[in-house]
Formats: structure tokens, C-alpha cells, sequence
């Protein structure tokens, strides 16, 4: 009997129990006392661990004589992944909108299968992947123009007013503010002593900005080098409080505001670490998939490694698919300490 030889049957059956998509593809989970065979993250009812045996696709475990579930049908998840990075390059390719007929006709689906699928797969719809991808090209036009007219056109945005709507909020601040290193934004800062050791905190009037330790002013200086710098005064305090509180006690930091920015795929990474539950942690490959890009497991690693708020956004909850714990900007030290505080350690 051929079973899956790249992944550990422990492993797999933790996925199988947690319906982890990100491990679709790479095993088919057979049920010797249905016939049947399915994805990891098939939504039936999960059988007795002792009727399952994993197969390494759908071959091996028709070779056993099972047969496709037709729930989840797992013999069409190369067409749907096939399906889906066409739809995708299509919209990178075209220089404005495709309606969502057109591109389902493109690649063979109905558009009401080819927006669940890509929903499903990505946690947006077909339009708001298209817009997040124009945003996440201004922003980079940006930082590379130094001004806003060619950056909104460089995007594939057909009017200022367009532009604005879609990436002033996301950015936080001004699109021409961060162009000129926070020019014009002022950024209210403080450093405080922590049973973690030192802390940098900076927020602009939206947001948290930055929460780093062993920082100081000079390194915020170099992350926004035209804003104005000022110590926090009496407002601040007060969400100073809050952050502080929010370190000391991890997992209650979901009320204070952020000013944070970053690329789409970025953002909707740093979205899923804020939707790890206090006490619990993910791998990379999950937090990969959760966030749109089951395959992009180092991206979602870099994207962990850049965001800027510590804690706020809690990346120290990702670890390694094995377990271990992982690196971590500020020293594993920290990491394990707020892994321990969050468990009830």
C-alpha cells in the first residue's frame, strides 16, 4: 500500500483534525471503512483515527481501492490551483479591472465557483485581489517616484480621487507623506523600562507606528527620517499605558489602534497573526495559507520578520511546522517569555 512519504502520519492526521488547508496537495487522507478518500481539509465529520491511512495523492489511494470523496473532491484541487494562478496572472497582467465573467470564462469556471474558489484560497474576492494588487503597486511606485501623480498612474489608478480612496486609508498616513519618509507627520515617542528590558514605543495621531525593543529615538529617526520626532506628551501617555499593559499581559492588545503599513501580501499576513488566539500558536506554512499563498511560506516568513509593531501584531505566535520555536528580531529569549505569559506559564 503506497502512503505519503513527505509528511509524518502524526502531522498529517493533526492537519486532517484541524481542516488545514495549506496541507491540500500534499497527501490525500484515505477512510478504510467508507471507501472513500479526501483533502485534509475536508468539512465531513473526521473519522476514527484507526480507519485512516494517508496516501501521497490520489493514484496511490485509488490503487487501494478507494475512491474520490464527493465532498470535497480532491482530484480536481490541481485544476483548481491551476484555475486560480490564472485567474491571478490574468489580473496582474491587465491594465485596469476584468469583470468577473470574463475572467471566470478565462480559465473554464463559472464566476460563481471561480469567486469561491478564489475567496476561499486567498480571503479576497477576484475585485478587491485587483485593488489590493493596484495598492500594493502605488505604494511601491511610491517609494521608488518620490511623488504621487506618476506613482497613481505607475499603479494603473485612473484618477487621484480613486487613488486616494483606495490606498490614503490603508496607508495611514498621506501616500505623499510616506513618498518623503513621514514629511509633515508627527510621531510621538518614548522609551520605557519593561520586564522585557527597554521599549520603544512611537505612534503618529492614528496609531501605534512602532513597538520595538532595545531601540531608541535615533532608529526611529532612520524608519522616518523627515517626520517630526517629538517625546510623547500628555495624550500619549495614555496609550502608552496601554501598550505597556498590553506587553506585560500579552494577548489583550487588539483595542489599541495601529498606523502600520506594508505590501498587500504583508498586510494580510500580519491581519492572520492578529487572529491567533492568545495561547496558541501557528507554523508559517499555515499562517502561508491563511493569508492567501499556501506556497509562499518564506514570504509569509519575511512578512513576519518586517512588521513593526511587536506584539501588537504577534508574530512571536509562529513557529516552526516541527514545533521548535524560531527566530525572532528580538531574541528568542522574548519569545519564549511571551509564549510562556500566553500559555499561563
Amino acid at each position: 500500500m503506497s502512503t505519503a512519504q513527505t509528511i509524518d502520519a502524526e502531522e498529517a492526521w493533526s492537519a486532517v483534525h484541524r481542516r488545514d488547508r495549506s496541507f491540500d496537495g500534499r497527501f490525500v487522507t484515505g477512510v478504510l471503512s467508507t471507501g472513500i478518500y479526501c483533502r485534509p481539509s475536508c468539512a465531513a465529520r473526521h473519522p476514527a483515527r484507526a480507519n485512516v491511512r494517508f496516501f501521497a495523492d490520489g493514484v496511490a489511494a485509488r490503487a487501494a481501492g478507494l475512491r474520490a470523496c464527493l465532498r470535497c473532491r480532491p482530484d480536481e484541487l490541481p485544476r483548481d490551483s491551476e484555475a486560480l494562478a490564472g485567474a491571478m496572472a490574468a489580473i496582474r497582467a491587465a491594465d485596469g479591472p476584468i469583470p468577473l465573467a470574463e475572467l471566470a470564462a478565462g480559465v473554464g469556471y463559472s464566476p460563481s465557483h471561480l469567486q469561491r474558489l478564489f475567496t476561499r484560497a486567498t480571503g479576497l474576492s477576484p475585485a478587491a485581489y485587483a485593488r489590493a494588487l493596484r495598492a500594493e503597486r502605488a505604494c511601491e511606485a511610491l517609494t521608488a517616484e518620490g511623488a504621487v501623480t506618476p506613482a497613481l498612474y505607475e499603479a494603473g489608478f485612473a484618477s487621484p480621487s480613486r487613488f486616494y480612496e483606495s490606498v490614503g486609508d490603508r496607508l495611514g498616513m498621506a501616500p505623499s507623506a510616506w513618498a518623503r519618509g513621514g514629511a509633515g507627520v508627527r510621531i510621538e515617542w518614548a522609551v520605557v523600562s519593561t520586564s522585557l528590558g527597554p521599549m520603544l514605543v512611537a505612534a503618529t495621531a492614528t496609531g501605534v507606528c512602532r513597538l520595538s525593543f532595545a531601540e531608541g529615538p535615533e532608529d526611529l529617526a532612520r524608519r522616518f527620517p523627515r517626520a517630526e520626532l517629538a517625546e510623547g506628551g500628555e495624550a500619549f501617555a495614555a496609550l502608552l499605558a496601554r501598550v505597556v499593559a498590553a506587553v506585560e499581559q500579552p494577548g489583550q492588545a487588539h483595542e489599541i489602534p495601529l498606523d502600520v503599513r506594508g505590501t498587500a501580501f504583508q498586510e494580510r499576513v500580519w491581519a492572520q497573526l492578529r487572529q491567533i488566539p492568545r495561547g496558541e500558536t501557528r507554523s508559517y506554512a499555515q499562517i502561508a495559507a491563511a493569508a492567501g499563498n499556501p506556497r509562499a511560506v518564506r514570504a509569509a516568513g519575511s512578512a513576519n520578520g518586517a512588521n513593526g509593531v511587536a506584539v501588537l501584531i504577534p508574530c512571536h505566535r509562529v513557529v516552526r511546522s516541527g514545533g521548535a520555536l524560531g527566530g525572532y528580531a528580538y531574541g528568542t529569549e522574548i519569545k519564549r517569555e511571551l509564549l510562556r505569559r500566553e500559555q499561563g506559564g
